[in-house]
């Protein structure tokens, strides 16, 4: 009888209603799209719900506790893990997000970022008739070897392209103390998937620093939180936006 319960457990099915609470956005009432956690906090939030939101407030929408008095879109995150499962949970919502974000991109005239080709790529991979359980054929087994060679040399195309099929950003890094030396190549061009951190560690190495840590970035007069992406930045703090990227670095504040 223990087994059976036991079992009878295991095999239980949860209904998505009963979950939706843990799974939406408090701003959008929507399923989470992008989803970024107060790290202050833990509570959830579409990215674009939240940005807009920490605009104008300083507070958690959901527990209102204040996040930082004067920089609260630094301590966000994005929240790759409850990505994950939402979109798990959820039939059809991946597909239809990355259908969006495809139709965007087209009706610019602009070509589709390489992480948005990647997600894409993930889907067609599990719409894969051979994983519905039947068993292929010879021919099946042949076809997908060669389909397997092909995608091990894209796979290695892909990891010699550095980057250079994403969406890129053009940066100016300029130096605002007289403690640091500038750069001699002070234009840079990257993926906007780079986050300040990236550009931390390139400044560190180009200036023989003992650490990044010993850094601070600025856009606006304003620091910028280290796991930041290069897009985030130009699309929240760049008031210019057909300019390239104006980004300062100097000392951090308390080694100054």
């Amino acid at each position: 009888m223990a087994a059976l319960g036991n079992s009878e457990m295991l095999t239980r099915k949860i209904k998505l209603w009963d979950i939706n609470a843990h799974i939406t956005c408090r701003l959008c009432e929507g399923y989470l799209i992008d989803a970024t956690t107060v790290t202050e906090c833990l509570h959830t939030f579409c990215r674009s719900c939240l940005v807009k939101y920490l605009e104008e407030n300083n507070t958690c929408p959901t527990c209102r506790i204040v996040i930082h008095q004067s920089h609260p879109l630094q301590y966000i995150g994005h929240d790759r893990t409850m990505q994950d499962i939402v979109y798990k949970l959820v039939p059809g919502l991946q597909d239809a997000e990355m259908k969006k974000q495809r139709d965007f991109y087209q009706k610019l005239g602009m070509e589709v970022p390489g992480d948005v080709k990647a997600e894409l790529c993930g889907m067609k991979t599990q719409l894969d008739p051979h994983r519905n359980g039947s068993v292929p054929s010879a021919r099946d087994i042949k076809s997908e070897d060669t389909t397997n060679k092909e995608t091990g040399v894209e796979k290695r195309q892909e990891d010699e392209d550095y980057h250079r099929s994403d969406e890129q950003v053009s940066i100016c890094l300029e130096c605002n103390s007289s403690k640091l030396r500038g750069l001699k190549r002070k234009w840079i061009r990257c993926s906007a998937q780079a986050t300040v951190l990236h550009l931390k560690k390139f400044i560190a190495k180009k200036l023989n620093l003992t650490s990044f840590n010993e850094l601070d970035i600025l856009c606006n007069e304003e620091i910028l939180g280290k796991d930041h992406t290069l897009k985030f930045v130009v699309v929240t703090r760049w008031r210019f936006k057909k300019s390239p990227l104006l980004l300062y670095y100097r000392p951090k504040m308390d080694l100054l």
